[in-house]
C-alpha cells in the first residue's frame, strides 16, 4: 500500500502543518543556516497518528515587496515567510519546509527521501524532481513481521525498508539510552512514574529533534500501557495555551518559550539540556512501591554503569568498549519490561469473564488484585489500575485467545524465576541481555543489511550565494507518473499475513509483592474454637457455647477464621439445618457481624477480604432464618444490615461479576461440545480444573467455524445467564438495603459511607448510608413521605447498579427495562414482608441483662444520676485485655455508669463468663475530668455502632462506654450536663471537700423525682454556709483603708535616703501590736510556716529594725500580717534583721506578683540560707506598670531609680546577714556527687563511692557570666545521652580558656577563691536587667527551665501514654515522646546544685517564672533532699503547707479545679514534684518515714476536691473564705475535710503510709539521688489501677464494709478470685510480712477479747525485745561498733542494705514527734543502738514539769526523763506514755538558770518553781511544782552539762 493512497492530502493537514514546520514561528533570517530535519507526530480525530517529516532550508528572499504566491504541492509544502516591510535592503533569507506526512513511522527512511529531493534541487541534478516524489508514492511498503524491501527514488539510490516482527513492541533505535544519558536515572524513574500515574510531562530543550526523542522514548517505557492522552512531542509557539489543558499529556517545547512555561503549577518540567526536572509542590509523586524501585534503580545502574562495580577494585580489568547505544537503549527497556512484568504478575488471575460471544467482555478485579498483592495502602499502583491506559490494557490484553508477544510471556514467568534474580545479578544481566536481544531482533530483523546509498548534498553548498528558488512542481505530471507506477505494480499482489493467534499463557496466580510470610499465629487453634463454638451452637449447647463466644469472636479477626467461619456455616446449610431458634439465631448474627466488622476495621485487612467474607456471607444471610409467628420468618440478613459494605456500588459489581463468570463457566462445562473440538482438547485436563479463561480461549478459537445459528444461540444463552443474576442481585441487594424498621428513617444520612465511625448511629441504621444522598423527587409524594424515602433510595440505588452492569454485559434493551420495572415491586413486597417481621420481632422477651450493681459511696457522697446501662469498651491499655501475657479478659464488662457529687463510676462484671463471677469497677473523681467527647463505639459484644462516650481523667484514668440500646440520647445529654454542671462548682463550697461535710453519712438511695430538688436544697444550705464563713473573714473595709494608709505614707518620699537601711535606724512607731490584730498574730503563730521558722532558728517576731538580743541575722516580720505587701506570700516571712518594714515595700515592686525574696530555710551545719522569690520584673516602664501600687505622686525616673536601690540594698542586707561559712572551712566545696564540673579533673577526695562512674549535670557552662566566674547558664541539653567523663566536664565547665590544672589541690585554692558567698539562680532574660555591683560577693546564675505551657503540653502527651484510648506507638516512645522524664531531670538536677551550693556554705536566691511553680517545686526538693526532718510524715506535711500551700502555688489553677481556670487545661506542677519525690524514695528508700504509697496518695487527691486544703490558690484567698484558720468555737460550721487529719487518723489506725525500712542514716544527711535518664523511672501512679475496687485511694477511706447484701447475690458463691496485676491491689492480695503479722496480732486480739493494741506500740515492742536478745548474747557492743561502720551511706548501697535487714530495722516508729527542738529530729533509738527507750537505768531522773510552748502559747504539763547515757532531756504526754513527744539534745544546752514568771502561768505555783534552759537555738522555759525540785532539776541538768 502506498505511504499515502493519493497524491493530494486532506486538507485537514496542510491547513495546520505550517505550524508545526517552525515551531518557534515564522521569520526572516540574516545569514543563510544549514538545513534542519526533524519529525513532528500529528494526531487526528480518531487518536490515529501521523507522522510529519519535515526538512527545512533557507532561501534569499528577493521579491520585498508583496508575498510571493503560495506554492503548495499535495507533500511538499513551500509555505510563504510572513514579512514585515521593514527589512532592510540587505540580503534576508527566508526559511522554506519540505514535509512528507505519512501514517508509518519510518523517520529515518523519510530523512534519506527529503534529503534526496533536497540533493536533487540544490545539487541540480538532472533528476526530474516530480519523478522522485511520484516514485516516492508509488512504492509499496512491506507488510508486516520482519520483511523487508530495498526500493529506489530514482535518483541513484537504494534503500531498504525494514518493518519489526512484531508491530505492537515499541520502536526506538536509541531514544531510550539518550533519555538517560540526558537526564540521568533517578529522574526518569520520577518521570516514568509521573507519566503512569497521570501527571502532566514536559520537555524542553534547543533541539526539536532530541524532543521528539525523548517523548518516544519516554512513551517506550510505558510499553505494555498505551499512552492516550495528548502527545505532542513539539508544541508550536501558536499553540502554547494547550499546556494549561486540564489534562495529563506529554509535550516538548523549544527552550526558547523556558520562560513562558515557569509558571505552570501542575507540570513536571524536565529540562533536557540541563539534566534536572522540577516538580512543583502541589504535586505528590507517587513511587513504584518498595522493593520494585530499590530493584529497578540496582537493575539500571548495573545496565547504564557497568563500571560502577569495579571502579574500586585494584587491578581494573581493561577497558571494554562501551556498548552500541542501540543495544544499550533495550537493555534498559528490557529492565522497565521486567518491572510491569512483576508489577501487574498474576494480573489475568483477577479478570473475570462476563461475556465470550460476540465480543468477550472482561472485568477485572482490582480490589482483589490490589489486596492480594499487598497494595492497597500503595498509591501508585492503585493510581496505575485507575488510569485510562490500564484500562486499555485489559480490553487489549485480556481476551484469553489472541495474538501474544513478549510481555504475555513475562509476566506468566513465576515468582520465584524473579526471586532468584534478585539474589543472584549474574542471573540477573543473563536475563536482561536475553530480553534487549529480543527487542533488538525486533527492530533489526535481518542484521546482515543490504548496501544502501543515498546521495548527500556537497558540502557547503546551502551557503552558495546563487541558488535558484525551489521550483513549484507540475501537478499534473506527477499525477500522470504516478498512475503509470501504479499500472505497473497492479500486477504484484500483496499477501498479508494472518494474525497468529493463540491461547494467552494464564501465568501463577497473584501473590504479595512484599512477600511478607502471613503470621500463623497459632491459627489452627484459633480454627478450632471456631469449628468447635460453632458445633455448639448447632447443638444447641448453650453454657459451652457461652463460654467459647468471646473466644471465637475474637478469632475472627484473623483471615483464616473467617473463611472457616462462612465454610463451616454453608456445610450446617447443606445438611438443611437453615432453621434455628432464637438462642442459635442470635449466636450466628453475632458471628456474622463479628467477621464483617474485624474485617472493616482490621488491621491486616484489605477491602478484597472484606468483599470476599461479604460475598461469601451473602447467600448464607439468605438461608439462616428464624420462625417469629405462624407465617413469619425472619432471616439473617435482618440483622446485618448496619455494615458500610452493602452500599459500597464496587462491592456488588464485583460480587456480581465474579457469580456471573462462574455462571458462564458452568453454561460452557456442560454444552454439548462438537467431536471436533472435543478432539482438540488436551486429554488430561480435567473438566473441573478449567477455568472460565480456559473455556473462552476454546470457544473464541471456535467461534469463526460456528454456524450463523449457533453463534446466535451461544449469544442468547450467555445474556440470559447474565440476565438471571441481574435479577438474583437485584433481590439481593433489596434484602440487604431495606432497613427492618422503616420508621426510624436514619437511611437518608448524607454522610459518606466512609465516615462510617464517626457518624452516631442507632443500631437499626440501615446501611445505605451516604451512597444515595441525593435529594429527591418531589413528585415522589409526601403522604408517606418516610416509607417512600426508604423505597426511593433504595430502588434508586439498586437501578443505578443494574444499569451499569447491564449494560457493560451487553444485556439488551427490553431485558434492562424489565428488570427496571420490576425493582419497585420487589421493593414494595420487601417492605411488607419486614413490617410484619419487625412487629413480630420486638414481642420477643429481651435478652437477660446482667443486673445493675450499685457502687458503695463515700460518706456524704450522693448520686446525681441513676446508672445508665453500658458497656465499658477496653482502650489501649492491655493488661485487662488479656494483654501479651494472656490472662483474664476483664473487659469488655457490662454494667452501669454513675454519676456520684464526687466520682464518675463504672460498676459491672466482665463480659466473657469466663471471668463473669468479679465486680469491675473504674472510676475517678469528676474534677480530674480533662476531656469528655461523644464518641460511636463498636459494640464488641453485639457488633453494631453505638453512641458512647470517652472520658478521660488527670488521675490517669479512661473510661471509655458505649452506651445500651435502652439509654436515649437524651438521658445521655442529661448525663453530661450534670457532669459539667460538678465539673466546674460555682463557689469552693459546693465543691465535694465542703458539701461532703453536709450531709449526714448514711447511704441514701433517693427516688427518681426527687433528685434535683435534693441537690437544689443541697446548693442552698452551701450557699448559706458560705455566707457564715464570709462572717469570719476580715472586713474588706479594713483592708482599703489600710491600703490608703500605705498609699498615704509612700507618697512623702522622694529621697531614697530617708527610708533607706540603717544600722541605728529608730524604730517605725507601730512597733506594738494593734489588739485587733492579735488574734490573727495567734492564729498565724499556730501555722506551720511559722513553726518551722522556729525549728530552724530563723529569728523571732519582731516589726523594729533594732538588733534583737542574741544577735539574730533575720527576723520573722509580721508586715504582710493583711497581706497588703504580697497577695500570694504567708503572713509572716523572715527578712534580714537590718531591714526596715517599710522599705520591704519599695523592695516588692521589683518583682513579679510583689514577690520579693525571702529566707525559706536554713542549713542547720553551714548555715547558709535558701531564699525564693518571683522573676525580676524588666527594668521599663512596663515593668514599673506592672507593680502592685504604683506611687501616683514621685515622677516614673525616680520611683523607678529609687526601687531598684532599694532592691539592691535589699540584697547587700541579705549578703551582709549571711554567715560566710566557708572561709574557715577550707575543704567543704562543692562535691562531686551532682556539680562534678566544680572541681575538673580531680577524683573523689574520699572515695566513699567505689565503682561509680560521677553524676553529671548535663550543663554547658561557657564563660558568658557578668564576673566571668565558674558559673554560666544552667542549660540541661536536651538529649541526655551522653555523659562525658569527668575531665571533658571540666574542660567544658572551665571555659575555652582555662585548662584544667594538674594537680587537684590548686584547683581547690582556686574553688575558694572563685565560689561566691551569694548566688542567685534566674532566668535569663530577668538576669540582664539586674545589676549587681562587683565589689559584691555576688553571682547570678541563669537557668532555663520549662515553662508552664511545656509542662503542660507533656502531661497531655504523658496522659495519652498512660492511658491510651487506641493501642497506638508501643508506651515507652510515646513517653519519651512526652518529654516528662527530662523535664523531672531538669528540675532535679537545679535541685542537686542548690543542695551542694548550700551545703558548701553559700546561700542561694531561687528566682524564676512567678515564684510560684518551678521555683516551689525546687525549693522544696532541696529542703527535702537536705533535711531529715521533711522526710518524716510530719515534716513533709510541714513543708508542703509552708512552700506550697503558703507561699501560694496556684492549685486551684494548675490543676483546673475552678470555673475561671476552665480554659487553662491541667497544669501539674505539684504532681512533677512529687514525681520527684517518688524517683528520690526509689533510690533512698532508707531515708523516708512515709512510702510510695503517700506519695501516691496526695497526688491523686491535690485534684480530686475530696479535701479543702488544694482548693484556693493563696493563704489570703482562704482567709476570704474564712478557710485559713481553724475556727474553734464553731464545732459544726462548714469546716471542710482537711487531708492531714485524714492521714493522721489513718496512720494511726494502720501503717498504710509508714516505710518499715525507714532507718535514717546518721552520717549522711544530704541525699544525692542519681539523676541520668537511665536511672529515673516510670511512676506506677501512671499506669496502675486496681479494677476490683475502683481507685485504691479512696476505698481505703471508707470502713472497709462487709459487701452489701445484693453484691452478694450477683456475685456467685464461688471461691475463686483473680489476682492479676491490673484488676486487684496487690498489696492487699499479698501484703509484705510486717503488714501481715500486724494483722494477725489484731485478729487475735480480737478473739480474745482484748483491747487492741496500737501498731506502732506492738513494732515498738518488737524491737525492743530483738534488741534485747542481741543485748544478752553479749557481743552487742563490738557488734555496735561494727556496724556504725559497716551500714553503707550512699544511696548506691541502699539496697544492699535492704537486703540484710532484719525486720525491725524500720526504727519502727518510736516517736511521732510533733517539732522538737533540735532541729534535726533524729530518731532516738535504732535496731544498732544498743539502748531501750523504757529500760530503767536510762532514766536517771523524771518527774513532771511545766513547759511554756513557743510564742504566745500557754504552759503545759509534761513527763520529763533525764537520760544521762544518751545525753537528752525526753518529754512525754503522761508518765505512761511510750510515745515520746520530743527530746532537747543537752550537747546544745549553753546554760540553765532561774528566770522570772511570764504571763499565763499555772496560778498556784511560787515564783522560785521557774527556770529557763538556753540552747544553741532557743530559750526554753520551764517551771517545777514548787522550788525545791526546781532547784534538783536544774541541779541534774547542770550536773549532765559537766559530765559531757
Amino acid at each position: 500500500m502506498g505511504v499515502e493512497g493519493r497524491w493530494h492530502l486532506n486538507a485537514a493537514f496542510s491547513h495546520g502543518a505550517f505550524l508545526f514546520c517552525q515551531p518557534g514561528g515564522w521569520r526572516m533570517y540574516r545569514e543563510r543556516k544549514a538545513p534542519t530535519f526533524f519529525t513532528v507526530v500529528l494526531t487526528d480525530i480518531d487518536s490515529d497518528r501521523h507522522y510529519c517529516s519535515c526538512l527545512t532550508f533557507y532561501e534569499a528572499e528577493v521579491n520585498l515587496q508583496g508575498s510571493k504566491s503560495i506554492e503548495a504541492d499535495g507533500d511538499d509544502d513551500d509555505e510563504e515567510a510572513e514579512e514585515d516591510g521593514l527589512i532592510q535592503p540587505a540580503q534576508v533569507f527566508a526559511p522554506k519546509s519540505l514535509i512528507l506526512v505519512s501514517r508509518l513511522d519510518y523517520p529515518e527512511i523519510f530523512r534519506g527521501c527529503l534529503g534526496l529531493i533536497y540533493t536533487v534541487y540544490i545539487d541540480s541534478l538532472s533528476f526530474p524532481l516530480e519523478g522522485l516524489v511520484a516514485n516516492l508514492f508509488v512504492f509499496q511498503v512491506p507488510v508486516a513481521g520482519g520483511s523487508q524491501k530495498l526500493f529506489s527514488l530514482g535518483a541513484g539510490d537504494r534503500q531498504l525498508v525494514q518493518t519489526p516482527l512484531n508491530d505492537t513492541l515499541p520502536v526506538t533505535c536509541k531514544s531510550v539510552a539518550l533519555l538517560f544519558q540526558q537526564l540521568g536515572i533517578q529522574n526518569v524513574l520520577s518521570l516514568f512514574c509521573a507519566v503512569l500515574t497521570e501527571h502532566k510531562v514536559l520537555f524542553h530543550s534547543t533541539s526539536y529533534q532530541r524532543l521528539g526523542e525523548a517523548s518516544r522514548a519516554l512513551e517506550a517505557l510505558m510499553f505494555p500501557l498505551k499512552y492516550s492522552y495528548p502527545y505532542i512531542p513539539i508544541l508550536p509557539s501558536r499553540l502554547l495555551e494547550v499546556l494549561s489543558s486540564p489534562t495529563p499529556f506529554i509535550i516538548g517545547v523549544h527552550s526558547m518559550f523556558q520562560s513562558e512555561i515557569q509558571d505552570l503549577l501542575d507540570v513536571i518540567i524536565a529540562d533536557l539540556d540541563g539534566g534536572t526536572i522540577k516538580i512543583p509542590e502541589c504535586i505528590h509523586l507517587s513511587l513504584l512501591p518498595e522493593p520494585l524501585l530499590n530493584q529497578t534503580q540496582t537493575a539500571l545502574s548495573l545496565v547504564l554503569h557497568p563500571d560502577l562495580e569495579i571502579a574500586d577494585n585494584a587491578f581494573p580489568p581493561p577497558r571494554t568498549a562501551p556498548s552500541n547505544l542501540k543495544l544499550l537503549d533495550k537493555e534498559v527497556r528490557a529492565v522497565f519490561l521486567r518491572l510491569f512484568a512483576q508489577l501487574f504478575q498474576g494480573y489475568r488471575s483477577c479478570l473475570q469473564l462476563i461475556r465470550i460471544h460476540s465480543e468477550p467482555v472482561i472485568h477485572f478485579h482490582k480490589t482483589a488484585f490490589l489486596g492480594q498483592r499487598g497494595l492497597i495502602e500503595n498509591d501508585f499502583l492503585t493510581k496505575v489500575l485507575d488510569g485510562m491506559a490500564f484500562a486499555g490494557f485489559v480490553s487489549e490484553r485480556g481476551p484469553p485467545y489472541r495474538a501474544c508477544d513478549l510481555f504475555d510471556e513475562l509476566v506468566a514467568l513465576d515468582v520465584d524465576s524473579f526471586k532468584k534474580e534478585e539474589i543472584s545479578p549474574a542471573k540477573l544481566q543473563k536475563h536482561i541481555r536475553e530480553l534487549s536481544e529480543q527487542l533488538y531482533r525486533n527492530e533489526n530483523p535481518n542484521p546482515h543489511m543490504a548496501f544502501q546509498k543515498v546521495p548527500r548534498p556537497s558540502e557547503g553548498s546551502h551557503l552558495r550565494v546563487h541558488q535558484v528558488p525551489f521550483p513549484l512542481l507540475d501537478d499534473e505530471k506527477v499525477e500522470k507518473l504516478m498512475q503509470e507506477g501504479v499500472a505497473k505494480h497492479t500486477s504484484v499482489q500483496l499477501s498479508t499475513r494472518p494474525e497468529r493467534k493463540c491461547v494467552v499463557p494464564a501465568g501463577p496466580p497473584v501473590v504479595s509483592i512484599l512477600c511478607k510470610s502471613g503470621s500463623v499465629f497459632n491459627s489452627a487453634r484459633r480454627l478450632e474454637v471456631v469449628r468447635s463454638c460453632i458445633s455448639f451452637i448447632f447443638d444447641n449447647k448453650i453454657l459451652e457455647t457461652e463460654k467459647t463466644l468471646p473466644a471465637a469472636l475474637r478469632a475472627l479477626k484473623g483471615k483464616a477464621a473467617r473463611q472457616c467461619l462462612t465454610d463451616e456455616l454453608s456445610l450446617h446449610v447443606q445438611q438443611n439445618r437453615a432453621i434455628l431458634d432464637h438462642q442459635q439465631f442470635d449466636y450466628i448474627i453475632r458471628m456474622m457481624n463479628c467477621a464483617l466488622q474485624d474485617v472493616q476495621y482490621g488491621q491486616d485487612c484489605s477491602s478484597s477480604e472484606e468483599y470476599a467474607v461479604a460475598s461469601a456471607l451473602l447467600p448464607l444471610s439468605t438461608a439462616f432464618y428464624r420462625k417469629l409467628a405462624a407465617g413469619v420468618n425472619q432471616f439473617a440478613y435482618t440483622c446485618i444490615q448496619d455494615h458500610p459494605i452493602w452500599t459500597n456500588q464496587q462491592f456488588w459489581e464485583a460480587t456480581f461479576y465474579s457469580e456471573v463468570q462462574s455462571q458462564i463457566r458452568a453454561l460452557y462445562l456442560n454444552t454439548p461440545q462438537e467431536k471436533g473440538i472435543i478432539a482438540a482438547r488436551p486429554k488430561d485436563i480435567d473438566e473441573k480444573e478449567q477455568t472460565a479463561m480456559d473455556l473462552a480461549a476454546e470457544q473464541l478459537r471456535s467461534w469463526p467455524s460456528l454456524s450463523k445459528e449457533r453463534q446466535q444461540e451461544l449469544v442468547k444463552n450467555e445474556e440470559s445467564t447474565v440476565f438471571s443474576q441481574a435479577i438474583h442481585y437485584a433481590s439481593l441487594m433489596v434484602y440487604l438495603l431495606v432497613p427492618l424498621d422503616t420508621s426510624k428513617n436514619k437511611l437518608l444520612r448524607n454522610a459518606p459511607a466512609t465516615d462510617w465511625e464517626s457518624g452516631s448511629n442507632s443500631i437499626v441504621t440501615n446501611s445505605i448510608a451516604g451512597s444515595v444522598a441525593e435529594s429527591f423527587d418531589t413528585e415522589s409524594g409526601f403522604e408517606d413521605s418516610e416509607n417512600s424515602d426508604v423505597a426511593n433510595s433504595v430502588v434508586r440505588f439498586v437501578a443505578r447498579f443494574i444499569d451499569k452492569v447491564c449494560t457493560e454485559s451487553g444485556v439488551t434493551q427490553e431485558h434492562i427495562k424489565s428488570l427496571h420495572s420490576m425493582i419497585p415491586g420487589i421493593v414494595a413486597m420487601q417492605m411488607e414482608a419486614l413490617e410484619a417481621v419487625h412487629r413480630e420481632s420486638r414481642r420477643l422477651p429481651p435478652i437477660q441483662k446482667p443486673k445493675i450493681l450499685r457502687p458503695a459511696l463515700l460518706p456524704g457522697e450522693e448520686f446525681v444520676s441513676e446508672g445508665l446501662r453500658v458497656l465499658l469498651d477496653p482502650d489501649g491499655r492491655e493488661e485487662a485485655t488479656g494483654g501479651l501475657l494472656g490472662g483474664p479478659h476483664i473487659l469488655p464488662a457490662e454494667g452501669a455508669l454513675f454519676l456520684t457529687t464526687y466520682r464518675i463510676i463504672f460498676k459491672g462484671i466482665p463480659h466473657d463468663p469466663l471471668v463473669g463471677e468479679q465486680a469491675v469497677i473504674r472510676a475517678f473523681p469528676v474534677s480530674t475530668l480533662t476531656k469528655e467527647k461523644k464518641i460511636s463505639i463498636q459494640n464488641q459484644l453485639q457488633q453494631n455502632m453505638q453512641e458512647g462516650l470517652q472520658l478521660r481523667s488527670a488521675s490517669f484514668q479512661l473510661i471509655k462506654v458505649a452506651f445500651d440500646e435502652e439509654v436515649s440520647s437524651e438521658m445521655v445529654e442529661i448525663f453530661r450536663k450534670h457532669l459539667q454542671r460538678i465539673r466546674y462548682p460555682q463557689s469552693i463550697f459546693t465543691s465535694f471537700a465542703f458539701a461532703a461535710g453536709q450531709t449526714a453519712p448514711q447511704l441514701i438511695h433517693p427516688k427518681q423525682k426527687e433528685r434535683n430538688t435534693g441537690f437544689r436544697t443541697l446548693s442552698k444550705t452551701i450557699v448559706k454556709g458560705a455566707k457564715r464563713a464570709g462572717k469570719i473573714t476580715m472586713g474588706r473595709g479594713s483592708q482599703t483603708t489600710l491600703k490608703k494608709n500605705d498609699r498615704g505614707s509612700r507618697m512623702t518620699w522622694h529621697e531614697d535616703d530617708d527610708i533607706s537601711i540603717s544600722d541605728d535606724g529608730e524604730p517605725p512607731p507601730s512597733s506594738t501590736l494593734r489588739a485587733s490584730e492579735k488574734s490573727t498574730m495567734e492564729q498565724l503563730v499556730e501555722q506551720s510556716c511559722f513553726r518551722d521558722y522556729q525549728r530552724l532558728g530563723l529569728g523571732t517576731i519582731t516589726t523594729s529594725s533594732s538588733r534583737s538580743k542574741s544577735g539574730e541575722q533575720f527576723r520573722i516580720t509580721a508586715v504582710n500580717r493583711l497581706y497588703s505587701l504580697c497577695r500570694s506570700y504567708p503572713g509572716l516571712l523572715v527578712v534580714p534583721q537590718a531591714v526596715q518594714d517599710s522599705s520591704l515595700h519599695k523592695v516588692a515592686r521589683c518583682y513579679r506578683h510583689n514577690r520579693l525574696p525571702v529566707v525559706c530555710w536554713k542549713h542547720p551545719r553551714t548555715k547558709a540560707v535558701l531564699l525564693r522569690s518571683g522573676g525580676f520584673h524588666g527594668k521599663s516602664v512596663v515593668g514599673l506598670f506592672k507593680s502592685q501600687n504604683p506611687s501616683s505622686t514621685a515622677p516614673a525616673s525616680s520611683s523607678d531609680s529609687s526601687s531598684s536601690l532599694e532592691q539592691e540594698k535589699y540584697l547587700q542586707a541579705i549578703l551582709d546577714s549571711i554567715p560566710i561559712y566557708f572561709k574557715m572551712n577550707g575543704n567543704n566545696t562543692l562535691s562531686n556527687r551532682s556539680l562534678i564540673g566544680l572541681s575538673p579533673g580531680s577524683e573523689r577526695r574520699t572515695s566513699r563511692i567505689p565503682k561509680m562512674a560521677p553524676v553529671h549535670l548535663d550543663i554547658p557552662f561557657s564563660n558568658s557570666f557578668t564576673r566571668g566566674g565558674m558559673w554560666a547558664s544552667l542549660r540541661s541539653s536536651s538529649r541526655l545521652s551522653q555523659h562525658p567523663t569527668v575531665a571533658d566536664v571540666g574542660a567544658r565547665l572551665a571555659g575555652k580558656d582555662l585548662a584544667p590544672p594538674a594537680g587537684s589541690s590548686s584547683l581547690q585554692a582556686q574553688l575558694l577563691k572563685q565560689q561566691a558567698a551569694f548566688y542567685i539562680f534566674g532566668e535569663k532574660s530577668h538576669l540582664r536587667g539586674l545589676r549587681v555591683d562587683s565589689s559584691l560577693n555576688c553571682e547570678l546564675v541563669p537557668v532555663d527551665f520549662a515553662d508552664t505551657r511545656q509542662v503542660k503540653a507533656s502531661f497531655k502527651k504523658l496522659l495519652r501514654a498512660c492511658t491510651p484510648s487506641d493501642p497506638e506507638d508501643s508506651f515507652l516512645k510515646a513517653l519519651e515522646d512526652s518529654e516528662w522524664i527530662l523535664q523531672l531531670h531538669k528540675i532535679l538536677q537545679l535541685a542537686l546544685t542548690l543542695v551542694e551550693l548550700l551545703d558548701s556554705g553559700s546561700s542561694v536566691l531561687l528566682s524564676l517564672e512567678d515564684g510560684w511553680d518551678m521555683t516551689t517545686q525546687v525549693v522544696s526538693l532541696v529542703q527535702l533532699l537536705s533535711d531529715p526532718f521533711y522526710r518524716t510524715l510530719e515534716g513533709f506535711q510541714v513543708l508542703l503547707e509552708k512552700e506550697w500551700l503558703s507561699f501560694g502555688h496556684k492549685f486551684s489553677q494548675r490543676s483546673n479545679l475552678s470555673p475561671s481556670s476552665q480554659g487553662s487545661g491541667f497544669t501539674p506542677i505539684f504532681l512533677q514534684f512529687l514525681d520527684c519525690v517518688h524517683q528520690i524514695l526509689e533510690q533512698h528508700p532508707l531515708e523516708f518515714e512515709f512510702n510510695q504509697y503517700y506519695v501516691k496518695f496526695l497526688a491523686y487527691h491535690h485534684i480530686s476536691n475530696r479535701f479543702k486544703n488544694f482548693l484556693l490558690d493563696s493563704d489570703y484567698e482562704r482567709l476570704e473564705h474564712g478557710l485559713l484558720f481553724e475556727d474553734k468555737g464553731d464545732k459544726q460550721a462548714r469546716r471542710g475535710i482537711c487531708i492531714w487529719e485524714c492521714i493522721n487518723r489513718m496512720h494511726r489506725r494502720s501503717p498504710i503510709f509508714f516505710n518499715y525500712l525507714y532507718s535514717p542514716s546518721e552520717s549522711e544527711v544530704i541525699l544525692k539521688p542519681s539523676i541520668i535518664i537511665p536511672s529515673l523511672n516510670k511512676w506506677d501512679f501512671f499506669t496502675d489501677e486496681t479494677l476490683s475496687t475502683g481507685p485504691c485511694y479512696d476505698w481505703r477511706m471508707m470502713a472497709v464494709r462487709s459487701e452489701s447484701s445484693e453484691e452478694a447475690e450477683t456475685i456467685s458463691n464461688s471461691k475463686r478470685r483473680i489476682v492479676w496485676p491490673c484488676y486487684s491491689s496487690v498489696s492487699r492480695a499479698q501484703p509484705d510480712a510486717i503488714t501481715k503479722l500486724l494483722a494477725d496480732i489484731e485478729k487475735l486480739e480480737g478473739k480474745l477479747n482484748q483491747s487492741a493494741e496500737r501498731w506502732q506500740t506492738t513494732l515498738e515492742r518488737v524491737r525492743i525485745s530483738i534488741q534485747e536478745d542481741l543485748k544478752q548474747e553479749g557481743n552487742l557492743r563490738k557488734q555496735s561498733v561494727s556496724i556504725s561502720g559497716l551500714i553503707p551511706t550512699s544511696s548506691l548501697q541502699a539496697f544492699q542494705r535492704r537486703s540484710m535487714l532484719h525486720l525491725p530495722d524500720s526504727s519502727l516508729g518510736e516517736d511521732r514527734s510533733t517539732a522538737t527542738a533540735n532541729g534535726i529530729n533524729r530518731r532516738a533509738a535504732t535496731l544498732y543502738n544498743q539502748f531501750t527507750p523504757k529500760s530503767e537505768e536510762n532514766r536517771s531522773y523524771e518527774g513532771i514539769l511545766y513547759k511554756r510552748g513557743a510564742l504566745l502559747k500557754g504552759w503545759k504539763p509534761r513527763w520529763f526523763v533525764l537520760d544521762i547515757t544518751k545525753h537528752q532531756l525526753r518529754y512525754y504526754d503522761t508518765g505512761e506514755d511510750t510515745n515520746c513527744r520530743g527530746h532537747i539534745d543537752l550537747a546544745e544546752v549553753e546554760s540553765v538558770m532561774i528566770a522570772a514568771p511570764t504571763i499565763g502561768t499555772p496560778k498556784h505555783i511560787s515564783e522560785k518553781a521557774f527556770f529557763d534552759l538556753k540552747t544553741s537555738k532557743r530559750v526554753y522555759n520551764f517551771c517545777a511544782s514548787d522550788a525545791p525540785s526546781a532547784q534538783l532539776w536544774m541541779d541534774k541538768i547542770q550536773n549532765c552539762i559537766s559530765d559531757a
